[in-house]
């Protein structure tokens, strides 16, 4: 009459990385030629020539350089990346960051100073281009900023 089954997990709950609190690194320093696979996130402070793929987020360091394709959930890149980056949800490039190949990600936020050549497919999201001329007058009603009294 009574059970002390608990009932199962609904099948359609999103997969989760296999270690989600764990970060695999790769250090400065170090080289890697071919295919670097992660169930989960992955931190990169070295060199790696080749795929990168992981089911969790890529962090690529400062000295940190991928010369291939990165796949993977999200990223945040502060090094360098030659390469295409295909990303489920965020990819993240910070001042830092130098990527030259093509995008196609979900969201994509670039802080200034990172420097961006390729081209960018944002899955859901329409192209527009912008009236140069609507760009200059937007320019021109905004208010210079408050400079402080030295």
């Amino acid at each position: 009459m009574f059970r002390s089954e608990k009932p199962a997990a609904p099948m359609n709950k999103p997969a989760e990385p296999v270690s989600p609190g764990k970060i695999n690194s790769i250090m400065e320093g170090t080289s890697i030629v071919g295919e670097v696979n992660s169930d989960s996130n992955i931190r990169i402070d070295g060199r790696i020539k080749g795929t990168v793929t992981a089911k969790g987020r890529v962090i690529v360091g400062q000295s940190g350089v991928i010369e291939g394709e990165v796949v993977c959930q999200s990223a945040d890149v502060e090094g360098t990346v030659l390469g295409r980056v295909n990303c489920q949800d965020l990819l993240s490039l910070k001042a830092t960051a130098k990527l030259q190949g093509d995008i196609n990600t979900k969201k994509l936020a670039i802080e200034p100073g990172a420097v961006f050549t390729g081209n960018c497919s944002m899955a859901g999201g329409v192209v527009k281009e912008m009236d140069p001329a609507r760009l200059r007058s937007e320019n021109a009603q905004r208010p210079e900023p408050a400079q402080a009294a030295r």
